[in-house]
């Protein structure tokens, strides 16, 4: 195994569909440069019949990233690991967790718990064909095969296939009857089987996900685990990131207010705009940047009215590019107090 930073999983942010591609992460890693980023998951078989170049795009600037994997079949999940590590990504992970009805028609996420020699197989594969770490995302159980004993089961077979870290959502999987979003709320947490696995694996890897909407929350995981992955907060409200690189790595913050991240993000906003990426697809992640400061509401209005359409497609009057003009003017109403404080 390339134990390339595995300590970097002290603090991670969740893969979440629809949430953490490309643009996304970019934007995070301005917020701090030792968390941990996940690209959404990708099939098998988007990669091995489809574009595998667009799936598997990333900027340089994103390290450490993983690429999360959803699938089923031991060779084809080798064959992707593989053009995960020659693509120049940190670690390989494998989504044992997810619930959605689409996703069980494929035969892969959370529904896989019910297979536990089979997720061995597929990780054994993985393993054997890359060097980057392997790792799995999984739930505490499924329907109600949610035992300790099968949980410890399913790890232990997880370890002798190569599974370099686990990450767990501290919730079960409902598979009928719950939607995706419904299994993000309704099954309760259970930080303690998390802790209680860590006890029983201590020389594995073990990443709490789940709940965590807090630094403090976080260092509270870090006391009995090895690492604190945030999913919905890092994205709702992501100014949260900015204290993550002194607090768990002792390194000071990459950016020392709102407005820099946005002026650090500008360039990137420029350079995808030239080559016909919309504003919106950059736009949308940063909504919630000034959450909880005055004119926060006048920001988001801003960006979604402005960022569709004419004016963030095409030109201004005078014939120039009028994109990124679109963050300049939302940032502007930022820093004047007069629309900042009527927002």
């Amino acid at each position: 195994m390339n134990v390339t930073s595995l300590s970097t999983h002290r603090f991670s942010v969740a893969p979440m569909m629809d949430w953490t591609d490309r643009h996304d992460r970019v934007f995070l890693r301005l917020l701090s440069r030792r968390a941990r980023l996940y690209t959404e998951m990708i099939t098998t078989g988007a990669l091995l019949h489809g574009d595998a170049a667009r799936f598997l795009a990333f900027d340089a600037e994103e390290h450490p990233v993983a690429a999360q994997l959803g699938g089923s079949d031991p060779q084809a999940l080798a064959d992707c690991a593989r053009m995960v590590e020659v693509r120049g990504y940190d670690e390989v992970n494998l989504n044992v967790g997810c619930p959605s009805s689409r996703v069980q028609a494929g035969r892969f996420g959370a529904c896989l718990m019910k297979e536990p020699e089979l997720v061995a197989r597929c990780v054994a594969a993985m393993r054997g064909a890359v060097d980057i770490p392997v790792t799995v995302k999984t739930r505490i159980g499924v329907d109600d095969d949610d035992s300790i004993e099968a949980l410890h089961r399913f790890v232990a077979l997880l370890v002798d296939a190569g599974c370099d870290a686990v990450i767990v959502h501290a919730r079960k999987a409902w598979l009928s009857g719950l939607s995706p979003k419904q299994n993000r709320d309704i099954p309760p947490l259970r930080h303690d089987v998390v802790y209680d696995l860590k006890a029983a694996f201590p020389d594995l890897d073990i990443i709490l996900n789940g709940g965590l909407e807090s630094l403090d929350g976080a260092a509270a995981a870090l006391e009995k685990v090895d690492g604190a992955m945030m999913g919905r907060t890092a994205y709702k409200d992501p100014w949260v990131l900015a204290g993550v690189d002194e607090r768990f790595f002792g390194d000071p913050a990459p950016v020392a207010n709102r407005a820099g991240v946005v002026e650090k993000y500008l360039p990137y906003i420029e350079a995808q705009l030239a080559e016909g990426v919309p504003l919106i697809a950059m736009t949308r992640h940063i909504l919630g940047l000034f959450n909880g400061v005055p004119g926060a509401r006048a920001w988001r209005r801003y960006l979604s009215e402005n960022s569709t359409g004419q004016k963030a497609v095409g030109q201004n009057a005078a014939g120039v590019s009028a994109g990124a003009e679109v963050v300049r003017d939302a940032l502007a109403l930022m820093q004047d107090p007069a629309h900042a404080n009527a927002a």
